[in-house]
């Protein structure tokens, strides 16, 4: 669909990628409420586990070797974390994150926006104890659903990422 029926030259085709992906990334920016975004290749469960190998990166003042997953995370997420995880020597704590996050010492949390079930959670009250407990948070979303929902960002969510994939944009 970007070919025109001439064969255009090679830096009109690249000039056409480029401004494809920056219109990608404001799209992201908008829906996610954050100030930067990336167009990236990743499934939404790699890159949930890279967002977690950041957070313990740059949350330096934070010791913690406890990351903290919501148990409303979609399975094939809690996989790919878990296998990092072990690799990193991360212990993970999987559960509900209202009676979880502000018991607990963590580097991070990573939440579902909305759950595995569907559900839609207020996540604000729960990014707020996280920061208070000195945590940084990821959120998982579905980009489609932030059409109707809230922005993690307005919610001081440190991470967001997810999926492209239902605005028709295949994976790979």
């Amino acid at each position: 669909g970007w070919y025109t029926a001439y064969t255009p030259y090679q830096a009109e085709i690249s000039q056409g990628r480029l401004e494809a992906i920056l219109n990608f990334q404001h799209m992201v920016n908008d829906l996610t409420g954050m100030e930067l975004s990336n167009a990236s290749l990743l499934d939404e469960a790699t890159a949930a586990a890279e967002a977690m190998a950041m957070l313990k990166r740059v949350n330096r003042k934070n010791k913690s070797q406890r990351f903290f997953v919501d148990e409303g995370v979609l399975p094939q997420t809690l996989d790919v974390i878990r296998t990092r995880a072990g690799h990193f020597g991360y212990e993970l704590v999987i559960g509900n994150p209202a009676e979880k996050i502000a018991k607990g010492d963590f580097f991070g949390i990573l939440l579902q926006y909305t759950g595995s079930d569907g559900e839609v959670n207020d996540i604000a009250p729960w990014v707020d104890a996280a920061h208070t407990e000195g945590a940084m948070v990821v959120v998982a979303v579905d980009l489609m659903s932030l059409t109707l929902l809230k922005p993690p960002g307005e919610m001081n969510a440190d991470v967001v990422v997810g999926s492209s994939q239902r605005f028709g944009v295949p994976m790979g």
